[in-house]
């Protein structure tokens, strides 16, 4: 039924983003919804600043973490990054099973090329996954949580981003 994939999405709201909590104590840290409404905002710019299918990634953002509705946001201590794929891709089947035919078909075709990283609009969003986590992570540095506190998010997020005007944001960005 539509409620209950509404109600998978509303409560993200409530799902408290793990590596803040695990890495910096943070009692209050963003929700995997703020985080999901940020990337949404960066992938419509960047899509359209590269004239690439912007209605295909901003759905594409909005699905990339409604598995965690149902179990949880795991970090790589928590899962293995095969473990919590097959986690989230059997999650996703559940959440998306009572929508109609037509969109559980298009949403599931969405999820699997953003698992697969196969196109320009997934792999744009990976990486904009990990530019809003280094915004993020300045964000609380301007609370007063110290570089070598961040450093790791900085680190993770150097590694993954190879797109040049990502790379030019994430140096301005960085500690």
């Amino acid at each position: 039924m539509l409620e209950d994939f509404l109600k998978t999405a509303i409560k993200l709201k409530t799902i408290p983003r793990q590596g803040w909590i695990n890495k910096l104590g943070l009692k209050d840290p963003e929700s995997v919804a703020d985080h999901c409404y940020s990337m949404a905002v960066m992938a419509m710019i960047f899509s359209d600043l590269k004239k690439l299918d912007t209605e295909k990634i901003i759905k594409m953002t909005l699905l990339h973490d409604l598995a965690e509705a149902i179990t949880g946001d795991l970090t790589p201590d928590d899962a293995t990054k095969l473990k919590k794929e097959k986690m989230e891709n059997h999650t996703m089947k559940k959440i998306l099973a009572n929508l109609p035919k037509s969109l559980k078909t298009e949403y599931e075709k969405l999820w699997m090329e953003y698992q697969q990283s196969n196109t320009k609009e997934a792999m744009l969003l990976h990486q904009i996954d990990k530019l809003e986590m280094a915004l993020q992570a300045k964000s609380y540095k301007k609370m007063g949580y110290t570089k070598k506190q961040l450093g790791p998010f900085f680190d993770s997020a150097k590694k993954e981003i190879s797109d040049p005007e990502l790379k030019k944001i994430l140096k301005k960005t960085s500690l």
